[in-house]
């Protein structure tokens, strides 16, 4: 089956690509396994290199492909090039850490030595977003294969040509053929895979309907699965904040990739004694952003990524105003061509607005209006997702104890969420299962086998 890749700035179509037969598919997948007999007998440390020359090429191609990643799916040629870095830098911390992190185990217990081990699985399965669509994928790639497995990518078809050009990047890194690979099949075909005796282990970044499907075919199979999906991250803003640096980390926090991440902060908790003065800096804030060509350096707000994610976030907001909502800036699309909505600010909002209630997955900041920190946190709480979140208050100790008391995977004070690879990143409720990045994510798709020795006589 062809499909094709659509310039969401423009509408043009950039790219046709084939949907790969199930043949070519199980071929791929047979010669990863048969890549990963080779490269698990090699240590952490003989794997290193590879992961060091992986951030050179992703370095010297970086303008080249940051442009690959603002034509297929929107953001801005900015935050595209610092994507590609991210995941070079990425690299080269799991180069420098995988051993340390890999060692052998040994504890004391009732015989004469007790060691862990931790031993790759096989050939792991990632299907990937669109919306990080290097760092997504080279996110579970870097650690899974620095623990010894091998892995198959299967994309979101909108980037389809990041998908080979991640490929790419580790064919010109040198690294044995077929250690990684991308593949373009059909649903059916991803089925099949999960449940042969090739795949291992299955990662998902997506929705969280997508999810609760691969999660229950990996579940079928007892295959190992780790998924990061959705999130509608709270944003705390207490009495005693700075309000103009939390209004522009709401800002920043609120417009990475427009609006269309998983972790941006989408529901803005703010006390009621400050929530008029921070509205009104935050609104204007949010009103000075320029919108237009993502190619254009100067451009600070891309694209969204289709016509119908564009619908879904005026039928949100449409229910809000519907219900009593007021619009503080933004509000509405861009009219002509390509898929542009206004940077947007909301108030009076309330639990029953599809804004606060479901993940917006754009430019559209709901503020909720609460008496007090208790009351914020309830409100936090009162979300069917749980991946990130962030505090903002001058005193830091507190700032850490609100944060205990918030329902997510990572909490950040007086900072958005963000991912590093030193720090577990994952979700809780229905923002997922799993953890990817520092050690923790290092160990997923591995075997973690005790060896315990006994003497005898």
């Amino acid at each position: 089956m062809e499909f094709q890749t659509v310039n969401p700035a423009t509408g043009e179509v950039t790219a046709r690509y084939l949907t790969m037969e199930t043949g070519e598919v199980n071929a791929i997948a047979a010669a990863s396994d048969r890549a990963f007999r080779h490269w698990r007998k090699l240590t952490v440390a003989e794997r290193a290199p590879f992961f060091i020359k992986l951030a050179t090429v992703l370095r010297e191609h970086a303008d080249a492909w940051a442009r690959l990643i603002t034509v297929e799916m929107g953001k801005t040629i900015g935050e595209s090039r610092a994507e590609v870095e991210k995941c070079a830098w990425m690299a080269e911390v799991y180069a420098d850490k995988a051993a340390g992190w890999l060692q052998d185990e040994e504890v004391v217990a009732d015989g004469q030595r007790h060691i862990v081990t931790f031993e790759p699985l096989g050939v792991i399965l990632s299907v990937m977003p669109w919306n990080y669509p290097f760092w997504q994928a080279l996110r579970f790639a870097v650690p899974s294969l620095l623990a010894g497995n091998t892995s198959l990518l299967k994309h979101a078809s909108n980037v389809t040509g990041c998908a080979f050009a991640i490929e790419e990047a580790f064919r010109l890194a040198e690294f044995p053929e077929n250690v990684f690979r991308t593949i373009v099949p059909d649903y059916e075909t991803i089925s099949d895979l999960i449940a042969s005796d090739v795949v291992q282990g299955v990662s998902l970044t997506g929705s969280t309907e997508v999810g609760r499907k691969i999660g229950a075919e990996a579940g079928r199979s007892l295959k190992k699965v780790v998924l990061e999906l959705g999130g509608s991250d709270p944003f705390i803003v207490l009495e005693d904040a700075d309000i103009d640096f939390a209004a522009r980390g709401a800002v920043a926090g609120r417009m990475v990739a427009a609006g269309q991440s998983c972790i941006a902060s989408k529901r803005f908790i703010v006390i009621e004694s400050v929530a008029e003065q921070f509205a009104a800096r935050f609104a204007e804030l949010m009103g000075e952003l320029k919108m237009g060509d993502p190619l254009d350096e100067q451009t600070q707000v891309g694209t969204i990524v289709n016509e119908f994610a564009l619908k879904e976030l005026e039928d949100q907001l449409a229910q809000a105003v519907e219900l009593g909502a007021r619009v503080l800036c933004g509000g509405k699309r861009r009219p002509g061509k390509g898929f542009f909505f206004e940077p947007t600010v909301v108030i009076d909002t309330t639990a029953e607005m599809r804004i606060v209630t479901e993940e917006v997955f754009g430019p559209i900041a709901p503020i909720i209006v609460v008496k007090d920190e208790s009351e914020a946190i309830a409100v936090a709480n009162a979300s069917e997702f749980g991946l990130g979140g962030s505090i903002w208050t001058r005193d830091l100790d507190r700032g850490v104890a609100v944060a205990r008391q918030v329902e997510s995977g990572t909490l950040f004070v007086n900072s958005f969420t963000k991912s590093d690879p030193r720090m577990p990143f994952g979700g809780i409720k229905n923002s997922g299962l799993g953890r990817e990045l520092s050690h923790f994510g290092l160990k997923e798709f591995v075997n973690i086998k005790g060896v315990n020795v006994y003497g005898h006589g």
